[in-house]
């Protein structure tokens, strides 16, 4: 197995809606923008691509793929589409990984995009709650708000996580996006704010929720021979982990809790997991990640995470599947400003606490933020990554506000159904 690098991304804007651009447009400009990042990549050294877009629903066109391949001038070179729910870029990037580190590529192209605009809100929806359990939970009103709706209130009973602790996480998320112009919903919010907005599936408001969006991205991959020949600032991939689960939460059994390297397992005697508060895919991704990477313990190997906050609770839940916190201290976790960026005003008061090293979560923005054109999603978190790994978020946002200094190494994560496929990957600065 070959060691691979990210050596150059691009992303369109993400928008509630582009009705005079269509999907092969959308990634030609992330495409073009990859590629003018790099002087000596060109379409020849890319010896493949890797295809990710969520569902035929939302293009009416099936094996739009192919159309993104001929649209990009990339035939008759190798391609395919992947897909996995929520988790649908994630999985494009890590198949990206694959062909590199395979031998089968040198170069290989990850694209991903989503136009959901092209229907009304409720019809989206309605293609989203498809990727539930169509003879079980669907027919019984099963669309995703009232699933993690219904799992942040074991949450709450759980462990007594609040709503004001869930709304923090909304008024992190949106406030780092007013320094990301590529972000749909930048905004300075309040926890009074968040929480008096529409009910959307209680205890979720609209903006606990994140919002359905057109977009692209793409992120390109070589061995280490192409990444130096072809120069620029690479990042290595160091870690590639991923996980699954049973679609309907009522078939998941109960077992021990998967143990992360610098946890024990009296940590959490009498847990009953994973319950519908926690995702077990969640650990298993985070767990062959890490052991891959070489780390010991997150918290402080980690310098910021980029993971999947299709809602509020959600974030608190993976900030406990990753051990950035245990179980149960996610929301205490969040109150303590850890996973804040230290540099901006949020215009909250946090509780702080020694016990967690500052890492921030979500400097882009995230999903909440940043928008959810599902198939782009998890490349827009490798980009991200990239960009902030390299030192170059000035240059790509036109400020330098949301960049860290000298960050060695970060997550993203990519998140499916109710925790049903769930990937996780360390990139790491060279």
């Amino acid at each position: 197995m070959r060691p691979v690098y990210m050596i150059s991304g691009g992303i369109t804007k993400f928008v509630k809606a582009q009705p005079h651009k269509d999907f092969r447009l959308m990634v030609r400009e992330a495409y073009d923008y990859a590629l003018a990042d790099l002087p000596g990549l060109t379409p020849e050294t890319i010896d493949g691509s890797v295809c990710s877009y969520f569902s035929d629903h939302f293009t009416r066109q099936v094996m739009a793929g192919a159309m993104v391949q001929d649209y990009l001038g990339l035939n008759p070179k190798p391609s395919r589409r992947v897909e996995g729910g929520g988790a649908t870029g994630g999985i494009c990037f890590q198949s990206a990984w694959e062909a590199v580190a395979s031998g089968r590529h040198e170069v290989c192209l990850a694209m991903g995009f989503e136009t959901m605009s092209r229907v009304n809100t409720w019809k989206g929806n309605e293609f989203i709650a498809l990727a539930s359990d169509t003879n079980f939970d669907y027919p019984l009103g099963g669309f995703y708000t009232g699933y993690y709706a219904m799992m942040v209130r074991r949450h709450m009973h759980e462990f007594g996580t609040t709503v004001e602790q869930m709304a923090k996480v909304a008024v992190k998320n949106h406030g780092n996006a007013l320094h990301n112009p590529f972000a749909q919903s930048p905004a300075m919010l309040t926890v009074d704010e968040v929480r008096s907005a529409p009910m959307v599936a209680t205890p979720l408001t609209v903006l606990d929720c994140c919002t359905m969006s057109d977009g692209a991205a793409v992120a390109i991959l070589a061995s280490e021979e192409a990444a130096s020949a072809l120069g620029g600032t690479p990042v290595r991939i160091t870690g590639i982990g991923s996980g699954s689960d049973a679609m309907r939460l009522a078939d998941r059994p109960h077992s021990e809790v998967l143990i992360l390297p610098h946890e024990n397992p009296e940590d959490y005697e009498g847990l009953r997991f994973p319950g519908v508060h926690s995702f077990r895919g969640g650990r298993m991704a985070a767990r062959s990640a890490y052991r891959m990477a070489g780390i010991t313990d997150p918290g402080t190997d980690l310098d910021f995470v980029e993971l999947h906050d299709a809602f509020t609770s959600s974030e608190i839940q993976t900030c406990e599947d990753l051990g950035l916190c245990r179980y149960g201290e996610g929301g205490s976790y969040i109150d303590s400003g850890a996973s804040f960026l230290p540099n901006l005003n949020y215009g909250l008061k946090f509780s702080g606490s020694e016990q967690w090293r500052p890492v921030p979560v979500n400097p882009s923005g995230g999903l909440l933020a940043c928008g959810h054109p599902i198939g782009a999603t998890g490349l827009m978190q490798a980009v991200f990554a990239f960009w902030q790994l390299q030192g170059s978020l000035a240059k790509h946002l036109g400020n330098s506000m949301l960049q860290l200094p000298e960050p060695r190494r970060g997550l993203i994560h990519s998140h499916a159904g109710t925790g049903t496929t769930i990937t996780v990957t360390i990139m790491e600065r060279v």
